[in-house]
């Protein structure tokens, strides 16, 4: 079943893996004999020391494969004076072995995933001629200095190790690729970027003031420019910065809780007066600059949640104490549990205060206190202790190469440190509470060991970018709305000289940290930059809400005039909301209409036009809906290609439809999968389950979050265009293929399931599995929007009898396995 690595590429199609790249190195030799005694492979043989048999041509071997063992200690290997490569991978080396710089012929050294914590000076002044080196995986607190002497390094992997620094990378001038994630470090050094080759990196999961991770996150183009910039302008340090973001149960408290300390006393937050999607505001108290984010409770708005969830960021978790109950579990988990697993996957750096409201009404307030303390710690527990236990399970099997990706996933995982504090008591209506709350806020963030990163080094550029938008929105002729051309605020800063890709690098770490909002890789919007998020989130709030059937039957006439729509369409979009799940585009026309009609963006027909679209052209609003993934056009905007190409994941392919139909005609619809009620059409498509059918069950840690499945029907329907939606079942496919894909749960254990019927002829089983595996790769990507979430992905075995699971390897890893024929009887 296991054969050569092969790796499947976003693509779909196949490449080699470095594994087997490295192996194409290996000079050919007609003699196959003196070939194998070239190249010696003992992995996964569970030795303790190296083979005596090893040494019989000492002098012949070029390459040795040592990789899934249980070597302590590589004695002799310094007689091996012409080996160029060592895999040492998948080891117990806890000490690095220092007979290793007497392979003065070594060009490729892979040490990874073993526990060496030191590395003496004196050995990389002896491999001049190392290439390659790989060392992630490991206990490393600091590099040797001689590592410098490895002047032809081309290749150096040092992620998931202990580093404050990167002072023994530096001068390596063939370097090409450098991977230091989920290490220790503060400041990267501008060296490494400037006036280099090098062409790939990565830096996530650090705690990085210099450059800032948001500007990380864009990649070695926006790092390089950000280092260029410092040394052109110099450097600044602004106040230090934080997001705090009020999350919790609808009615729980959270506006109190945010006006309150906005305004510095209590204020009291009416019924009626709830939060519709999410309000914005900054607050500045004490040198700290905090822009504060309500989240409403309500579930309709938590499908869009996702995207204004950032890392390293301060929650206040509200709880309503009068409400929760000691002895219903299910009380913990919707007012608190639920709450704590958005946020280990989302942001699971995270700072989470527990604030228990309404306790001046609860006689049993501490008990409830205690309570949630308990609950909450065992649940972070028992998120340890299952993270553990996989990796045990992984490093026990007898190959677990096949699983190194998903084992590098759990180390990372288990890196992240959601900070839970103790729930803190509140009575909302007494100022002094709200005094006590915020100098306990300002105590923590001001402290280092959460907040690692509160204080960054920028460019002055950048500064002077963020101050030139500040002015902006305060300026009384700034519309609104905020919309502003991307020209036109590059003519309001005081930066006039830079090129439009370090604007665009400027842009993209203000869109980062929250101070705007720039969608460049949606064409209509990319000359646009929405200097006031909390207008985004007004836009959101047009269709996304608890209320739209109410909102949607009070448009009024005026309105509907403006879509040319009559009051019996009104009664229609109802219906077809209520029973369809579906918005006419006139319907989203018109609500945009109505929403934005008390703003001064009313007044602006030319953006109104924009955003709200029309009865026969798509607003940005839809795009921007499309774009996250919230609804789907339900009518194509051209017809279908008879003579498209049948779906092959091995090469590229095209949708017969327009990926971004901005014309469309008068009964064009869009399908919003979450107010959708039943999955009946769905089951009856269906039918029942069989057996035989091909099954494979993506399971989720520790669960799945809110919207997935949602977005992955939305993502799904991209493949083919026939298709069938239903709440938590989805049907799709072509000719006679089917693929059902169903969200569900087994006990505690949460998963999506993708089935498909057991073809008769073994010729179709190609057929079939590119359609599941098509499906795998949307959900694979997906998931990687949730940096905390862990997926296992499963198959019922094929033989006879056997009640166990076939657990695969990543999906960008399947290790050799000949899919097509796995489930062949």
């Amino acid at each position: 079943m296991w054969g050569l690595s092969i790796e499947a590429t976003r693509s779909g199609s196949l490449a080699f893996t470095e594994n087997m790249l490295l192996s194409l190195i290996v000079p050919f030799d007609h003699n196959p004999g003196v070939q194998q005694a070239k190249k010696q492979d003992f992995s996964k043989r569970k030795l303790t020391d190296l083979p005596p048999e090893l040494f019989a041509r000492a002098k012949q071997v070029e390459s040795l494969d040592l990789q899934v063992n249980q070597l302590k200690q590589v004695s002799l290997i310094s007689q091996l004076e012409n080996l160029k490569e060592l895999f040492l991978s998948w080891n117990k080396l806890s000490e690095f072995p220092l007979e290793i710089k007497e392979l003065g012929c070594l060009e490729v050294l892979y040490l990874n995933q073993n526990s060496v914590e030191c590395i003496p000076n004196g050995v990389f002044a002896m491999l001049g001629k190392l290439r390659r080196l790989n060392l992630s995986s490991n206990l490393l607190s600091e590099l040797p200095s001689d590592l410098q002497k490895c002047v032809r390094l081309e290749f150096l992997n040092l992620s998931s190790n202990r580093l404050r620094d990167l002072q023994g990378a530096l001068g390596l001038p063939k370097l090409r690729e450098l991977y230091v994630d989920n290490n220790r470090l503060v400041e990267l050094p501008a060296e490494v970027f400037l006036n280099t080759g090098l062409a790939d990196f990565r830096a996530a999961g650090n705690p990085l003031r210099r450059p800032p991770e948001e500007v990380c996150a864009g990649g070695l183009k926006e790092v390089r420019s950000y280092f260029s910039q410092m040394g052109a302008g110099g450097q600044t340090q602004p106040a230090p910065r934080v997001k705090v973001m009020f999350l919790g149960s609808s009615m729980a408290g959270k506006s109190t809780l945010c006006r309150s300390l906005r305004a510095g006393h209590a204020v009291e937050v009416g019924v009626t007066d709830r939060t519709v999607g999410i309000d914005i505001c900054e607050v500045k108290k004490q040198g700290v600059q905090m822009l504060f984010w309500d989240f409403a409770g309500q579930e309709e708005y938590y499908l869009t949640h996702h995207v204004f969830i950032t890392p390293h960021a301060f929650v206040i978790l509200a709880i309503n104490l009068a409400s929760y109950s000691i002895s219903e579990p299910q009380s913990f988990k919707d007012n608190v549990s639920f709450w704590i697993n958005n946020m280990m996957m989302r942001a699971p750096c995270s700072v989470v205060l527990p604030v228990g409201t309404h306790a001046d009404q609860c006689p049993d307030a501490h008990l409830k206190e205690e309570d949630i303390n308990r609950k909450a710690k065992a649940m972070l527990e028992d998120r340890r202790s299952k993270l553990e236990q996989r990796i045990s399970n992984i490093k026990d099997k007898d190959d677990p190469t096949p699983f190194t990706k998903q084992l590098n996933r759990l180390y990372q995982l288990t890196t992240y440190n959601l900070t839970l504090l103790d729930v803190m008591l509140m009575d909302c209506t007494k100022p002094a509470e709200i005094e006590k709350l915020q100098e306990h806020i300002l105590k923590h963030i001001y402290n280092k060991d959460l907040f690692p990163n509160l204080e960054r080094t920028l460019p002055q550029s950048y500064q002077a970018a963020e101050s030139s938008v500040r002015d902006l929105k305060r300026n009384k002729n700034t519309p609104e709305h905020g919309i502003v051309d991307i020209n036109e605020l590059k003519k309001h800063t005081l930066v006039k000289d830079l090129d439009t890709e370090d604007w665009h690098s400027i842009l993209r770490y203000l869109h980062r940290i929250g101070i705007i909002v720039w969608y460049e890789e949606i064409e209509a919007l990319r000359v646009k930059v929405f200097t006031k998020p909390s207008f985004l989130i007004t836009l959101f709030k047009t269709v996304v809400r608890h209320d739209l059937v109410r909102c949607l039957e009070e448009i009024p006439h005026n309105i509907l005039q403006k879509v040319n729509s009559l009051g019996r369409q009104r009664g229609a979009w109802v219906s077809n909301l209520k029973g369809k799940a579906t918005l006419h585009n006139s319907a989203i026309a018109a609500l945009a209409h109505r929403s934005l009609a008390q703003l001064d963006v009313a007044k602006d027909k030319s953006i109104m036009r924009a955003l709200a679209g029309s009865t026969n052209k798509e607003g940005e609003l839809v795009c921007l809906l499309r774009h996250f993934d919230i609804c789907l056009p339900t009518t194509l905007a051209s017809p279908l290609n008879p003579n498209a190409q049948e779906f092959d994941p091995g090469r590229e392919w095209s949708p017969s439809r327009p990926s971004v139909p901005t014309l469309v005609n008068r009964d064009t619809a869009y399908l919003f999968p979450s107010y959708l009620k039943d999955a009946g059409v769905v089951s009856n498509m269906w039918g029942e389950d069989n057996m035989e059918d091909l099954r494979v069950t993506v399971y989720f840690l520790p669960e799945i979050p809110y919207g997935v499945f949602h977005r992955l029907i939305v993502r799904a329907c991209s493949l083919y265009s026939t298709y069938w939606v239903g709440r938590d079942y989805f049907l799709l496919g072509y000719s006679s293929t089917l693929v059902l894909l169903r969200q569900g749960s087994e006990g505690e254990d949460q998963y999506i399931q993708i089935r498909c019927r057991r073809p008769a002829a073994s010729a179709d089983f190609r057929r079939s599995w590119d359609l599941i595996l098509a499906v795998m790769w949307k959900l694979s990507e997906l998931a990687e929007q949730w940096p905390g979430l862990f997926q296992i992905t499963c198959s019922p075995c094929r033989q006879q009898g056997c009640l166990h699971d076939f657990q695969w390897s990543d999906i960008r890893n399947l290790g050799g396995l000949d899919i097509y024929k796995v489930y062949v009887p």
